[in-house]
């Protein structure tokens, strides 16, 4: 026990003390939204973590009373429809710009590259025009059309192809496989790491996106989970007990996800640093 002590240096104290804050910092506003889901609204800006009477009324009006179970599973299916339309599309690009030699490959690349260098908001008018005169509004369809594909996953997905020895896809071509089937079978499965780091971002992304949602939804029928939450607001009023009991219940997800994937997001992010 003395060995381990005697081997931190002050560095390392240092790093561990700057990273402790850093969590405790982190951490705050989220206990406070738990907390608070337990409280009534006059208690929201009390700042004991455990009520002295705590109550569940909050989460009973939210799944009794509102439609949040209805923007829960919207949400759901919103963002898990993006992200396969995502991992398919974006690696299937990745892999055509990475194994295969045409005129225009560079200039194709860079132009996809160069659509991360746009803000959302720039992009928002275009797509509600598309979406207006294609019938979209207030439609599945309408919230899942401008995340189908995206350019930082063409990017990763293509920096991992390229690391891919050709050996095993001639091996495959070899046999008589099909080009399309050599890209299920055999690439996809080899860039695991890759596909499960950009199915998370993707996931975590459109679950908590707010602003082109609440464009294109007109009905509560299609609100999304941050959509929904934002009418607990109101102008002269806000519901704060419903805003937090809402928000804790749509947080569980995201922290799942990154409790029981983590190793997956820091080895996606890593050997994509590496590869790039």
């Amino acid at each position: 026990m003395i060995d381990k002590f005697s081997a931190l240096s002050p560095g390392k104290i240092l790093i561990w003390t700057f990273l402790f804050i850093g969590a405790v910092i982190m951490m705050t506003p989220i206990i406070f939204m738990f907390s608070a889901s337990f409280k009534f609204n006059d208690q929201i800006y009390d700042l004991a973590l455990i009520s002295d009477e705590p109550t569940i009324s909050n989460y009973l009006f939210l799944f009794g009373n509102t439609n949040f179970v209805s923007w829960f599973m919207n949400s759901i299916f919103v963002a898990t429809v993006t992200t396969f339309c995502v991992l398919f599309f974006d690696s299937l690009v990745g892999y055509t710009l990475a194994k295969f030699k045409f005129r225009g490959r560079k200039i194709i690349f860079i132009a996809i590259l160069s659509t991360l260098m746009i803000p959302t908001e720039m992009l928002v008018i275009p797509w509600y025009i598309l979406a207006r005169d294609l019938g979209m509004l207030n439609s599945y369809v309408g919230l899942i059309f401008p995340g189908i594909m995206t350019g930082f996953g063409v990017f990763l997905m293509k920096q991992f192809f390229e690391n891919l020895p050709d050996d095993f896809l001639d091996a495959a071509r070899i046999d008589g496989v099909s080009e399309f089937s050599i890209f299920i079978k055999v690439a996809l499965p080899l860039v695991a790491p890759a596909l499960s780091a950009l199915a998370i971002f993707t996931f975590l992304g459109n679950w908590t996106a707010f602003l082109w949602p609440l464009i294109v939804t007109g009905s509560a029928d299609f609100y999304t989970i941050p959509v929904g939450l934002a009418s607990f607001s109101g102008e002269f009023q806000s519901d704060w007990e419903m805003i937090m009991t809402g928000a804790a219940v749509a947080t569980l997800p995201t922290l799942l996800v990154f409790l029981f994937l983590q190793r997956y997001i820091i080895r996606g992010v890593i050997l994509g640093g590496l590869k790039g």
